[in-house]
C-alpha cells in the first residue's frame, strides 16, 4: 500500500501549528511536517511568516523551511519534487508525513502533479528579470497577450513570477504555456484518487467564521508587531534585501518599504502604527484568495474551528481522518 501524507491547511492565523502541536507533540503518533508555505523557505524570515519556533521545530521535525536567501527563486516545481522526496523519507522512518501550509498552488501541484510545462530556463528567466526592470509590467503584459491571450486573460500583471513564467514558456518552446496539458482537469482530479500518484493523501482544511479569522489575523499582526518584526526587516534592509528580492515581496515585509522618488532606491518607513494596519488589511485579503482558491482542491474534509478549544477539536477530528485513512 502506498504511504499516507496527511495534509493540513487552511488560511493564514487558522491554527495548523497548534493543531499540528495538539496532534503530534508527545502523542503516540510520530510525524514530521514538510512545510507548504511559499515564504518560510527563506532564512532570516521568521516573525513575519509566522515560522514555528525552534521549540516546536525540536519537538516535531520540520522540512523545508530556511533553505533559500531571500534573493533566491522558489517555485512549485521545486516545492512538489522536494516534499515529495521529504515524505518518502519520512515515512521510511515509520513517521507520519504532514504536508502543513497555506500556499494553495503548492498544494493542489502536489495532489493533481505537476503539468507537462518544460522546467525553468535560467538564462532566459535572468532576461526577462532584466526587462521587466527597463521596461515595465505593462510592456511585458503586451508581449504576452500577443504571444499567449489566454494565459494573459488569468495572469495579474502585479503577479511578476506567473507573468515571467509564461513569457519564459513561449520563447523557450515557441509555444504558449496555455497549450500545455494541466493536471489540474476533472480526469486528474479523477487519477488523484486513483494510482497516478505515489502516494495516498488525507486532506484537511481548517474553517473558521469569517469575523472570527479576521480577528485572530489582527491579533497575530500586533503580536508580529511586538515580537521585533520592524526589527527583523531591518536587518535584512541592512543585509541588502529589498522588495525587488522574492523573499521580501512576501506580505508582512513589503509593506515596510517605501521606494525614493528621485533615486530609485528603497528607505524603511517609520510610521510602524500605518504600517501595522496595512500588514493587517493586506493578510486579510490574502486570507479571501486563499479560501477561494482552496475551494479548487478535491477531497478535501473541511473542519469547522469552533467551541472553547478549537485546536484540540480540530486535532481530533484529524486524528480520525487519519485513523480511517489508515485502517
Amino acid at each position: 500500500m502506498k504511504p499516507l501524507v496527511l495534509i493540513l491547511f487552511g488560511p493564514t492565523a487558522s491554527g495548523k501549528t497548534e493543531v499540528l502541536n495538539s496532534l503530534f507533540s508527545g502523542g503516540a503518533r510520530t510525524a514530521e511536517v514538510i512545510s507548504a508555505d511559499s515564504m518560510q523557505v527563506y532564512r532570516g524570515m521568521d516573525i513575519g511568516t509566522a515560522k514555528p519556533s525552534p521549540y516546536e521545530r525540536a519537538r516535531i521535525p520540520h522540512h523545508l523551511i530556511d533553505i533559500r536567501n531571500p534573493d533566491e527563486q522558489f517555485n512549485a516545481g521545486e516545492f512538489v519534487r522536494l516534499a515529495e522526496a521529504a515524505a518518502v523519507e519520512v515515512a521510511a522512518r515509520g513517521a507520519l508525513p504532514v504536508v502543513s501550509g497555506g500556499t494553495g498552488f503548492y498544494l493542489k501541484n502536489l495532489v493533481l502533479g505537476l503539468g507537462e510545462a518544460p522546467p525553468a530556463d535560467p538564462g532566459i528567466r535572468a532576461e526577462l528579470a532584466q526587462e521587466l526592470a527597463q521596461r515595465g509590467a505593462a510592456s511585458l503584459m503586451e508581449e504576452l497577450a500577443a504571444a499567449d491571450p489566454a494565459s494573459a486573460r488569468r495572469i495579474h500583471i502585479n503577479d511578476e513570477y506567473r507573468l515571467l513564467r509564461a513569457l519564459e514558456v513561449c520563447r523557450l518552446t515557441g509555444r504558449p504555456l496555455s497549450s500545455f496539458a494541466s493536471p489540474w482537469s476533472a480526469a486528474a482530479e479523477q487519477a488523484a484518487c486513483g494510482s497516478e500518484r505515489p502516494f495516498r493523501f488525507a486532506l484537511a482544511a481548517l474553517r473558521w467564521n469569517r469575523d472570527e479569522l479576521y480577528r485572530r489575523i489582527n491579533a497575530r499582526t500586533a503580536a508580529m508587531f511586538a515580537a521585533g518584526l520592524p526589527a527583523e526587516v531591518r536587518r535584512l534592509h541592512e543585509s541588502g534585501y529589498t522588495p525587488a528580492d522574492p523573499g521580501l515581496k512576501a506580505i508582512g515585509y513589503r509593506e515596510f518599504f517605501v521606494q525614493d522618488g528621485e533615486s530609485g532606491g528603497w528607505r524603511l518607513s517609520e510610521d510602524f502604527h500605518g504600517v501595522q494596519e496595512l500588514v493587517a488589511q493586506n493578510s486579510r485579503r490574502y486570507a479571501k484568495r486563499q479560501i477561494t482558491f482552496f475551494a479548487s482542491i478535491p477531497a478535501v474534509t473541511w473542519i469547522d474551528c469552533e467551541g472553547d478549544n478549537p485546536a484540540a477539536t480540530a486535532a481530533a477530528r484529524v486524528q480520525q481522518l487519519v485513523e480511517e485513512a489508515l485502517s
